[in-house]
């Protein structure tokens, strides 16, 4: 790929991250707004933004942290009747976006749900009997179940490539079980739990759906309400360029986790020989290990899919069934779209990395690369920046309405958050194709463009079709971006289950949920069979 073409289609996808930035810049009236805005939210709206962010990402990262690490290191470390079905199970909570988990807990549990209902009648009681679902517990609670999975995955990787092992060297050298675990196996899964942690938070620091619906004040539903509610772009980009810098961070961290990771699991063996065999399990250890593992799937996913299902179960005339159709067709389209321009730019980049080792494209692709980092509330503002700057300075060109009235903006908006997924699986394809064959084909006369139409493409088409999976289950997923940028009259899943759950119409909410997890299951079920396939 040349550099003009390819440094454009770096520029479209970055653009929102430069547009954030170029808000901060002190030209014209915006400029000289700028800081005593920032005065005004510190005086007002920051802190609270900022504590509140801090509290709920610390629980749930400690949470999260805990519960992942537990069924990581019950599945790795110990054998027990039903260990590989619980290997696949504890990744069921991945199908269900958080903002699904949160309605069918508060359908259920709230005060006028069916269990306090049946609590008062039981026992004569007056007044509400459970904690309020809807406070920053109740959101701490749903993130640590709907993101405990990350941490799981990560430790259970690391735990499975090396702690077998060591940990029966420990035994040979009379080291107890507590020991074992706690000198050995905990201090190699240190670094993966980091990474895991790291995106736990920036799937918590993402989220609008949960904290929204529950009425937790945290940047992202902050930088809604003052784009949306107080119609003050300048105080949004602000707030996306906080909730950006937090992203950031945690980002480094995650890089860190991941270097530190790949060093402590480089040059191991796989841990399935006879002699590192995981420990034996009976009797009350055995029914211990059920409870670390049947805890935290229950909990993500058995109990809201059972919440969900039971007004399905009472009265499906309620049931949105005529406009059903009509949401899936437009979750489906957009999805569709989204996933095959996303594969087309990643297989060109990754091309373009393949083709030209110089550090200037390694550094463009690695940049779209961050892309999924990015909340899709600060995409909505880094793409809507630029659209009132254009209106303001050219409005008889009519582009604004292009980007804000048909589905090019949210597709834009799409491809900037999901590029990266989609990079990723092209990535890890190519790496799987050896650089002789383009050297060959080289050698034969074949060009650039004949080299990955006969030759890589071929070879990727396994590597493509999963990245098309992902992005599009992720797009039906998307909330944040979806709700501001979707075309008049063109409601998704997604937009459509978090609306009717805010109107309290959680029955018919539970619909267009279950859809969601149904179309979410896909990609864990695959996930679940190479992780079953890899430990072989």
């Amino acid at each position: 790929m040349r550099l003009a073409p390819l440094a454009v289609l770096v520029l479209l996808l970055t653009l929102p991250v430069l547009a954030l930035l170029g808000a901060w810049l002190p030209l014209g009236a915006d400029g000289a707004q700028a800081g005593a805005i920032l005065r005004e939210m510190a005086a007002t709206v920051l802190p609270e933004y900022l504590w509140t962010t801090l509290w709920l990402g610390l629980a749930v990262a400690v949470g999260a942290a805990v519960v992942g690490t537990a069924c990581a290191a019950a599945v790795t470390l110990f054998d027990f009747r039903g260990r590989r079905a619980m290997e696949w199970l504890l990744l069921l909570p991945l199908a269900m976006p958080a903002y699904v988990t949160a309605y069918a807990y508060t359908d259920f549990l709230q005060f006028s749900g069916p269990l306090q209902v049946w609590m008062r009648a039981a026992f004569g009681l007056e007044g509400r009997l459970l904690p309020e679902v809807r406070s920053l517990g109740g959101a701490v609670w749903v993130f640590i179940f709907s993101l405990y999975p990350y941490v799981y995955l990560l430790a259970r990787t690391a735990l499975g490539e090396r702690a077998a092992h060591l940990m029966e060297a420990a035994r040979l050298l009379g080291a107890s079980p507590a020991r074992r675990i706690r000198s050995v196996a905990l201090p190699l899964a240190r670094p993966a739990v980091a990474a895991g942690v790291a995106l736990v938070l920036m799937e918590t620091l993402a989220d609008f759906g949960v904290a929204s619906y529950f009425g937790i004040q945290t940047f992202t539903t902050g930088i809604y309400k003052a784009w949306l509610s107080m119609d003050d772009r300048l105080a949004a980009a602000q707030l996306a360029t906080f909730l950006l810098a937090l992203v950031v961070v945690l980002l480094q961290l995650e890089l860190r986790a991941q270097r530190r990771m790949r060093f402590a699991t480089g040059g191991v063996g796989r841990a399935g020989s006879a002699e590192a065999q995981p420990t034996r399990l009976a009797g009350g250890h055995c029914a211990l290990a059920w409870l670390v593992c049947l805890l935290p799937m229950a909990m993500g996913f058995v109990a809201p899919v059972l919440f969900m299902l039971r007004p399905l179960a009472a009265d499906w005339s309620v049931l949105p069934w005529t406009r059903f159709l009509e949401w899936a067709g437009n979750s489906v389209r957009l999805g569709a779209i989204t996933a095959v321009l996303a594969v087309a730019i990643a297989v060109a980049l990754a091309f373009a990395v393949r083709r030209r080792k110089d550090a200037a494209t390694r550094a463009a692709v690695q940049l779209v690369g961050l892309g999924y980092a990015v909340p899709g509330a600060v995409i909505v503002v880094g793409l809507l920046l630029p659209v009132g700057w254009l209106q303001a300075a050219a409005p008889e060109w009519g582009l604004p309405a292009l980007i804000t009235a048909t589905a090019v903006g949210i597709v834009w908006a799409y491809l900037v958050r999901f590029c990266a997924v989609a990079l990723q699986s092209v990535q890890s394809g190519y790496a799987r194709i050896p650089a002789s064959l383009d050297d060959s084909s080289r050698m034969l006369g074949v060009g650039s463009w004949g080299l990955l139409a006969r030759v890589h493409w071929p070879l990727l088409r396994r590597s493509t079709a999963a990245a098309a999976l992902l992005v599009f289950v992720d797009v039906m997923k998307e909330l944040p971006a979806t709700m501001v940028l979707r075309p008049f009259n063109s409601d998704t899943l997604a937009v459509v289950a978090y609306q009717l759950a805010r109107d309290e119409r959680l029955g018919e909410a539970a619909l267009p949920s279950l859809a969601l997890v149904a179309v979410g299951l896909v990609p864990v079920i695959l996930l679940s069979r190479t992780l079953r396939a890899s430990s072989r």
